[in-house]
Order: structure tokens, then C-alpha cells, then sequence
């Protein structure tokens, strides 16, 4: 199996190697004149990036296989493999693959490998200036990839298990009994969150590769944009799963009471995603407008450049995380370069080409107010652009010198805070008032009346949230602080009460407006489809679902953004927490005391010892009914599970959802009494963060897959016409 996976990987190096050679020689004899034998040659290069993933596809099988079969003859699944048991235990077999920095990368190349081919079928037949430059840059830096996991050693994922892990009758030591995957990852969400991720950041190569294609042609259509906007909308989508994943991961197994601790590798994650806002939200004013020519092909490649910076972060060893993979010199020297070379070719490129990408002789393209909807997406890159920025800096501090601001410090969780609070929030803002923004200059009269309707809902809405804030949340928070203690000076430290209190209240204002802006301009648009076409309203949604998904899907994710705000201030500013020890008396199974926090009471009923997976891991269980103000509402059963091989304990959280808040209750064991140790939070409004993540999503996927009316193909005389311009300055209209 070690053999197969290897040559798999050098026919896999081999083809694309060949690929870019072939597309990278087609390109030149085609510049300098038509010719059957560039055609040749670049319609080769498109097949032998398609040979790239057949061979690619089949070492991730040979993997996979031994996983199912355990068949532990490759080091890595020895390590990485999963003893799980269950309905489950077939995904967490299959997610060995992902699990460890050597699988991890396979996949990832894999997946780049399955784009690429999309890109080569999708224009096999005659291939197309711009298509084939775009494949022969994603093709250099799948080789890359490719070349770092065949040539480095530490990176190799086919390695043959060394003899010291067998006995001399060739089953496996002891030693090597315990190696295996970390329970911690067992969970479903933990299962599925990283290959989500990769999908995103190995779909975000296409409009990197587009926007460089787009120099090297000199074409600086539409049509770069076009071809390129889908990818960015689906990898944007798989990111923004793979990170709502983890955080449903880190909030049931972590035992931390929260969906995000600002860690090095969450961090990663979020860097792409927010930039690639700034990417969707340049494309569309692109399109629409022509403009921001340069700052949309510099936005890819700043897009591209964060993806490899969440990888150089996570697999370098730069930074320490509880989640990060060993560091790795030959990983570090690669994913730095790649960053590097990521955004010099921006630069560089746009250097070159700077009048061609520059804006309309006529001005037609730039922007005329800052209060129109050019100035509101020219202010939301800077903010998406500046926070990323500011994350990246801050998450690696640890690594930097001294003598720069916070140098060789670890920042806490309420430096991220801090920053991300005040800037989300006015982020927000400008994302309520955008729809009702003109393109050019917006007036006055126009602009009032078409917020007239949706402030008054507005008001009424943060009127609402303002008796929410003012009667509950705010004596939670005075009540934390005058508790005292570790909470209370965390909670301190995040600002002055005025300040933290007010912030909160701005947040609930502009969650309101943005909310029904959304709504509004939600509802004018199925009005003016059932006014054009004399339908009935079904018939109208219908409609503007098909023919105008994306302006449907961009307004049902900007509402779906205003919940999720009024989610984080709740469960992220206002949280609760009770730690704490509850007498037990083993002799009689009682327990001295009910444990009581807010209104809420857990009386304690019984607990259990019993062997999972196999008799693998025993799971530690204690059993609460609870009742809120005196109502019984449900029961409680969180554990402790232990790995009896390696001694890893996961914590395992037992949640009751209400309307409002949720009650999360996490068991730590027993202490050298016999009590058990108990962390009790009550997370406010924390079910409207999943409701708004899962109606993002949806508006993504609206306007991802869903029919435009405009075509997005250009005629094939404007194709010729925009392949004869390489070289040249081209105008070529997308329409």
C-alpha cells in the first residue's frame, strides 16, 4: 500500500508538471501565432490536470482503505486511525484522512486537483486564453502542494511503519496499541468541520488564479469576474459551514461553555472568510459597475494569500495551539513563500498593467459619494481587509520581535474582543444602510422614504431588545462584577460598564435596522416581479428566486447577519457562569445540596459508569432533573469520557435549549472529597447565533446556485475579441 501511494503521488507530480509546461509553451507559441500545435499542447495541459486528480484520487483511497480495513502498514493511519465503534464509527474512519498534518494536505491538494479539473472539462473542447492561463496558475500551485508531500520526509503520508511498533511475531506492541486519533476529535461536527474548510480554501485558488490570468492577458473584462465569482461564492459558503461546525463542536465536547476562544487555529479559519466578504462584495461592483478593477484582482489575491497564512499558522509551529499540528520546517518554508509569491504577483501584475485595469476614460467607473453604494462597499473592503489584518497580526505576536507592539506576548481573548466588537458592528451598520444607498449619488428624498417603513419596525424591534437589555442582561452583568473573582475581572477588563453596556445597545440598533432593511428590500423585490408579471405572490417569490437569486440570497444573508449579532451579544457579552463542588454521598447515592444558578436548580438523581466504543473508553455520567423556578423543564446527563489506553478525558456537555438562553451544564469529575465538580453556565439568546448561521447559509447557497437572469457567458465573438487583445488593453462587455 506504502508503494501504490507513492507512485500515485509521483504520477500525480509527474502530470502536473507536464500541465503546466504544456499550457505554459501552448500560451507562448499561441502569442506569438495561431497555431494547431498550442492548441495541442494546451489542450493537453488541460488533460494532464485531469490525469492530476485520477492519481491524486487514488492515493487518498489507498488511505482510505486502510483506515476501513486497518490494515496499519502506512505509519500515518497506525497514528491517526480511529478505534470508534457505532453508527458513527465509519466517519470517524474515513475523517483519519483529514485528521493529521500529512492527510490533511493530501486532501487539500486533492481537493485543489478536483477544481482544477472543473476549470479543464469545463473548457476542454476549445480551450480559451484566459481559462487555460487561470489553469496553468492554480496548476503551479497545486505542484507546490504536491512537491512539499513528496519531497519532504515529515510531510510524506505513504511512510511504512517503522519495525520498532511490531513484536517479533508482527503484531503491534503496546506502545503502538495506544497510538491512534484524539478522542477529542470522535464528535460528528469535528468529523466534517475540517473537510468543509478545505473545500473553501482550495475552491478560493480559482479567483486567485483568474485574477492573475486576468493580468497575464491584459483582458480586464468582466469576465475574469464572472468566471471566477461562483467559486468564490461556493468556497466562501464551505468556509463559513466549516467554521459554524466548529464552533458546535467546540461547544458541546470542549466543555468551555462557548463556540469560539479566539485560538490561533480558529483564527485561521476566520482570516479567509472575512476577506473573501470583501472579495464577494468587489465582484459584485465589478460586474454591476466596472469598477474597483484593480482592488477586486488585488482582493483575490489577498483572499488567496490569507488562506495560505490560516495553513502557515496551523501547520508551522509558529504559534502554539491547542488544535495546531506539529511544526514542520519544510511546511513553514513553503506556505511562506507561497504568500509571498501570492501577493508580489498582485502588485507586480497590477504594476504592469496599471492602465489597462485603471478606471473609464470618462470616470463613468469610479466613485462619485461616499453616501452611494459604491462608498459603502469601498468602506466595507476596508473594514473586512483591516480586521483580517489586525487578526493576523495579533494571532502570531507570539512569534514576532520584541520591539514591535505586542511582540513576543500571547494577546488574551479581550485584546481580540476589544477589536472585533466596535468593528462588527459598525461593519453592520453599513451593511443596513447599502440597499437603500444609489449607485452614483443617492437622494436625499428617495433614500427617506424608502427607510421610512422599515425604521419604524426597526424602532419598535430595538425598543423590544432594549427592555431584553435593560431588565435582564444588564443585572447579569452587574451581578457578575459584584460577585467578584476571575469572571468578574475578565469582564472588567473588556472596558467600563458604560462603554460594554453601550456597545451592546448600539449592536441591538443596528441589528434592528439591518434586520428590517433587509426584509424590506426583501419584499419590494418580490412586489416589483409581481407588479412586471401580474402574478400572484407565490408565483412572484418563485420567480425572483429564479431570475434574481442573487439579490434575493444577498438580502436573505444580510438578515440573516442582524440575527446573529443580537446571538453574540447575548451569549457572548452576558454569560452567566457558576463553578462549584456538590457533597456526594457515595454509601446512599445522594448528594448533599441541589446546585442553583439564575433561577435554575439541578437536583441530582443518579450517575452510571459504562464502557463505549467497544469497551475502549468508560464514560463518566451524572444525572440531574431541572427545574426553573420551581417548573420542572428537563434533565441533564453530562460526562466524562475517558480513552483507557492513552488516559485523554473528553468532557462531554449536556445542554437544555430554551426560547431564550440555554442552560449548559459540563461535569469535571470528582475531587479528592468525593464532590463532584461542576461548571454551570446559562448562555442568553444563544439559539439565534445557529439560526442565523443556518439562514446564511442558505441565502449563500440562493445565491450560489440559483438562475441568474442576465446571462453570465460571453458570445463567442467577444471571446475571440478578448483572446486577440492579450497584449493589449481590452473592453469587453460581460453582458
Amino acid at each position: 500500500m506504502s508503494t501504490i501511494g507513492l507512485m500515485g503521488l509521483l504520477v500525480a507530480f509527474a502530470g502536473v508538471a507536464v500541465s503546466v509546461l504544456c499550457l505554459l509553451a501552448g500560451a507562448i507559441l499561441g502569442r506569438k501565432q495561431e497555431s494547431s500545435l498550442a492548441e495541442t499542447l494546451t489542450w493537453g495541459g488541460h488533460v494532464a490536470s485531469i490525469l492530476t486528480t485520477i492519481a491524486l484520487t487514488v492515493c487518498c483511497g489507498i488511505l482510505v482503505y486502510c483506515f476501513f480495513a486497518g490494515d496499519y502498514s502506512i505509519e500515518y493511519v497506525l497514528k491517526q486511525h480511529s478505534s470508534a465503534d457505532g453508527a458513527l464509527g465509519w466517519l470517524y474512519k474515513l475523517s483519519g484522512l483529514w485528521a493529521g498534518r500529512e492527510g490533511s494536505l493530501l486532501f487539500w491538494a486533492w481537493l485543489i486537483s478536483v477544481f482544477n479539473s472543473v476549470v479543464a472539462i469545463r473548457d476542454l473542447k476549445s480551450p480559451r486564453k484566459l481559462d487555460s492561463m487561470a489553469l496553468m496558475v492554480s496548476q503551479l500551485v497545486l505542484v507546490a502542494f504536491v512537491g512539499v508531500l513528496l519531497f519532504s520526509e515529515s510531510n510524506m503520508p505513504f511512510t511504512v511503519t517503522p519495525d520498532k511498533y511490531y513484536n517479533s511475531n508482527g503484531t503491534l506492541t503496546n506502545a503502538a496499541t495506544m497510538l491512534g486519533m484524539n478522542s477529542l476529535l470522535e464528535h460528528w461536527a469535528m468529523a466534517i468541520h475540517p473537510p468543509t474548510l478545505f473545500v473553501g480554501y482550495a475552491g478560493l485558488t480559482i479567483p486567485f488564479a483568474y485574477a492573475i490570468a486576468a493580468l497575464i492577458v491584459n483582458d480586464s473584462s468582466k469576465e475574469w469576474v464572472v468566471r471566477s465569482q461562483r467559486y468564490a461564492l461556493f468556497s466562501w459558503l464551505f468556509l463559513g459551514i466549516g467554521i459554524g461546525l466548529g464552533s458546535v463542536w467546540a461547544y458541546v465536547v470542549l466543555g468551555w461553555g462557548g463556540y469560539w476562544g479566539w485560538d490561533a487555529v480558529e483564527n485561521a479559519s476566520l482570516l479567509s472568510w472575512l476577506v473573501g466578504v470583501a472579495l464577494i462584495h468587489s465582484f459584485t461592483v465589478y460586474r454591476q459597475r466596472g469598477a474597483f478593477k484593480r482592488w477586486s484582482v488585488m482582493c483575490a489575491c489577498i483572499t488567496f494569500a490569507f488562506v495560505i497564512v490560516g495553513t502557515f499558522i496551523s501547520r508551522s509551529g509558529l504559534v502554539q495551539s491547542v488544535h495546531a499540528f506539529e511544526g514542520d520546517p519544510v511546511s513553514l518554508v513553503l506556505f511562506g513563500a507561497l504568500i509571498v509569491v501570492a501577493l508580489l504577483a498582485g502588485i507586480v501584475g497590477l504594476i504592469v498593467r496599471w492602465k489597462s485595469f485603471g478606471p473609464a476614460a470618462d470616470g463613468s467607473d469610479e466613485v462619485e459619494h461616499l453616501l452611494s453604494k459604491e462608498g459603502a462597499y469601498y468602506f466595507n473592503n476596508v473594514i473586512m481587509v483591516v480586521f483580517a489584518t489586525l487578526l493576523a497580526y495579533l494571532t502570531i505576536s507570539s512569534a514576532l520581535p520584541d520591539f514591535l507592539p505586542f511582540g513576543g506576548q500571547t494577546v488574551s481573548s479581550g485584546t481580540f474582543n476589544a477589536i472585533a466588537r466596535p468593528l462588527g458592528v459598525v461593519y453592520l451598520a453599513i451593511l443596513a444602510i447599502c440597499p437603500l444607498l444609489a449607485w452614483g449619488t443617492t437622494l436625499r428624498a428617495k433614500f427617506l422614504k424608502q427607510a421610512r417603513i422599515p425604521a419604524i419596525c426597526a424602532v419598535a424591534l430595538f425598543v423590544s431588545l432594549a427592555v431584553y437589555w435593560g431588565t435582564y442582561l444588564v443585572p447579569s452583568y452587574d451581578a457578575i462584577i459584584a460577585a467578584g473573582g476571575t469572571t468578574a475581572e475578565e469582564l472588567a477588563s473588556d472596558g467600563p460598564a458604560w462603554y460594554y453596556n453601550g456597545l451592546a445597545l448600539v449592536g441591538f440598533f443596528v441589528a434592528s435596522v439591518l434586520f428590517f432593511n433587509s426584509l424590506f428590500m426583501l419584499g419590494r423585490t418580490i412586489g416589483a416581479y409581481k407588479k412586471a408579471h401580474g402574478c400572484g405572490a407565490l408565483a412572484a417569490f418563485g420567480g425572483c428566486l429564479r431570475n434574481n437569486a442573487a439579490r434575493f440570497g444577498g438580502f436573505l444573508s444580510h438578515a440573516a447577519m442582524a440575527v446573529i449579532l443580537v446571538g453574540l451579544i447575548g451569549s457572548s457579552m452576558y454569560v452567566t457562569e457558576k463553578v462549584g463542588y456538590i457533597g456526594y454521598d457515595e454509601s446512599t447515592d445522594t448528594a448533599a445540596e441541589n446546585f442553583t444558578i439564575k433561577g435554575y436548580e439541578l437536583e441530582y438523581t443518579s450517575n452510571s459508569v459504562t464502557e463505549v466504543n467497544g469497551g475502549n473508553d468508560i464514560l463518566y455520567t451524572v444525572n440531574y432533573d431541572v427545574y426553573k423556578d420551581g417548573n420542572y423543564i428537563g434533565s441533564v446527563s453530562p460526562a466524562v469520557q475517558l480513552a483507557q489506553k492513552t488516559q485523554q478525558q473528553k468532557l462531554v456537555a449536556s445542554v437544555i435549549s430554551l426560547p431564550g438562553e440555554d442552560l449548559f451544564v459540563v461535569y469535571r469529575g470528582v475531587n479528592n472529597d468525593g464532590a463532584f465538580s461542576m461548571d454551570v453556565r446559562v448562555n442568553p439568546l444563544i439559539s439565534l447565533v445557529w439560526v442565523g448561521f443556518g439562514l446564511l447559509m442558505v441565502g449563500v447557497c440562493v445565491a450560489t446556485l440559483g438562475r441568474r437572469r442576465a446571462s453570465r457567458k460571453l458570445t463567442d465573438s467577444q471571446r475571440t475579441a478578448a483572446d486577440a487583445a492579450a497584449g493589449e488593453s481590452a473592453s469587453v462587455d460581460a453582458a
